[in-house]
């Protein structure tokens, strides 16, 4: 045979295009981003964050009195609590051992009585848009065998309050733990009765002089001073300032900032801060690096009622990164009783939403698949008050759970790792494409 026909036959011959491959390049065109083009000068694509700014500011100026939960005269809801200083806390830990006392006395027994803070006992109340307490009340009386270690706690917990009001100084939740380790067994367990206590003292948790570790930070253009030390965030480097859990202590804040971004997670916390984001567009960048703790929430309801900005979420396309700006608007089930100081109301939904993936072109590779408990936590959310009382967010959740796709906010990496800050962001600033 001749070499020409061995070539010939070697030759594969040519394949017709499969439907599955057309296919392919039809979803790949959907996937092709849909965006304007964003003005250069980093004033026009903050003119829409500044008219939200000045029509805030306006709303503050204009309320004549905050609506309080009294002011509403709801039946079967508990009376919320306040923050006390040490000699009021104090007082009102001695009343309550004086009728414990008494109530030996008079035969009685030993025991506490204090609000349950189980779901069942929680009220989302539209008009405030937070979660409050109910009156259901709970005894746990020390000649039961069930309760006689809870009791023992309590009252563990009640001496070392009383402890720290004296001494006028702060300890970390696992300071307190460590004081009875045998009687405690877990953190949880100290953790859970301190907030039991706080219920049944009447009082805000940091009133209590107990605190969480360090875990929230700041970067961005906001100065404060911390115990009499000026702190200026702009001077922080990446890794941004750690918020004090000891916000009592935080006195003189000042800001130029246009608005405060709130991230979900550190990583994109830190491509902000690396790119220095807030020094192009002014704001205040703060993190709490996943569930919110209570130094980050206090700290951002201080500073959103101080300076009067617009806050705007950024948090992932999942059930969990709604589930998490929900804390920070409407407060958590488990500390409800402290929802008055601890909710920042009207955060702005910024992104990264469900319909940002076709918007912005996510490709298939960044999407993820919901779960079934994804998409049974992503039902469980449409039921909520706070989701059906926003069109917006209901239909975003709602095409989620349709779509049963998720992205985090490094999904936006694909495009280049400064996407984020030098597209995504100044996109959406720029449209107002908040919700």
């Amino acid at each position: 045979r001749s070499t020409g026909a061995i070539r010939q036959r070697a030759m594969p011959p040519k394949r017709k295009p499969s439907s599955s491959s057309s296919s392919k390049n039809k979803t790949a065109k959907k996937r092709k981003p849909s965006l304007k083009k964003v003005p250069s000068d980093p004033k026009a694509i903050l003119s829409k964050v500044v008219n939200l700014a000045t029509k805030i500011k306006e709303k503050a100026g204009n309320s004549k009195k905050k609506l309080t939960l009294s002011d509403l005269n709801l039946p079967n809801v508990c009376k919320e609590v306040e923050e006390m200083d040490c000699s009021l806390l104090q007082a009102n830990l001695e009343k309550i051992v004086i009728k414990i006392v008494r109530d030996i006395l008079d035969g009685k027994g030993f025991q506490f009585t204090m609000p349950t803070r189980s779901s069942g006992n929680q009220l989302y109340v539209p008009e405030l848009d937070r979660i409050v307490l109910k009156d259901k009340t709970i005894t746990r009386d020390f000649a039961s065998v069930s309760n006689t270690r809870k009791v023992a706690i309590t009252t563990k917990i009640l001496q070392l309050v009383y402890e720290l009001c004296l001494k006028n100084i702060h300890v970390t939740k696992r300071d307190l733990f460590y004081t009875d380790v045998k009687l405690f067994q877990k953190q949880t367990e100290s953790d859970d009765v301190l907030e039991d206590v706080a219920c049944m003292v009447g009082c805000t948790r940091s009133s209590l002089r107990v605190v969480a570790s360090e875990k929230g930070v700041v970067v961005g253009r906001i100065q404060f001073e911390d115990s009499g030390d000026p702190i200026d965030c702009t001077r922080m480097g990446v890794g941004g300032k750690a918020i004090p859990p000891y916000t009592d202590r935080i006195t003189n804040i000042r800001s130029d900032a246009k608005f405060i971004l709130l991230v979900e997670k550190d990583a994109a916390f830190m491509r902000l801060a690396e790119d220095r984001f807030y020094n192009t567009y002014p704001c205040i960048i703060i993190t709490a690096k996943g569930q919110p703790d209570v130094a980050t929430r206090l700290f951002l309801k201080r500073i959103k009622t101080e300076l009067q900005l617009p806050v705007l979420g950024l948090v992932d396309a999942d059930p969990y990164g709604l589930k998490i700006l929900s804390v920070y608007m409407s407060g958590s089930k488990n500390m409800s009783y402290d929802s008055a100081h601890l909710t920042t109301p009207d955060i702005k939904w910024l992104g990264v939403r469900p319909s940002d993936l076709d918007k912005y072109g996510i490709p298939d590779q960044c999407r993820l698949k919901m779960t079934d408990h994804d998409i049974k936590t992503g039902k469980s959310l449409l039921n909520e008050e706070f989701i059906k009382k926003n069109p917006d967010w209901y239909a975003e959740l709602e095409l989620m759970v349709k779509t049963k796709e998720k992205a985090e906010i490094q999904s936006l990496s694909s495009f280049g790792f400064q996407y984020l800050t030098h597209t995504y962001l100044p996109q959406k600033l720029a449209q107002g494409d908040w919700i």
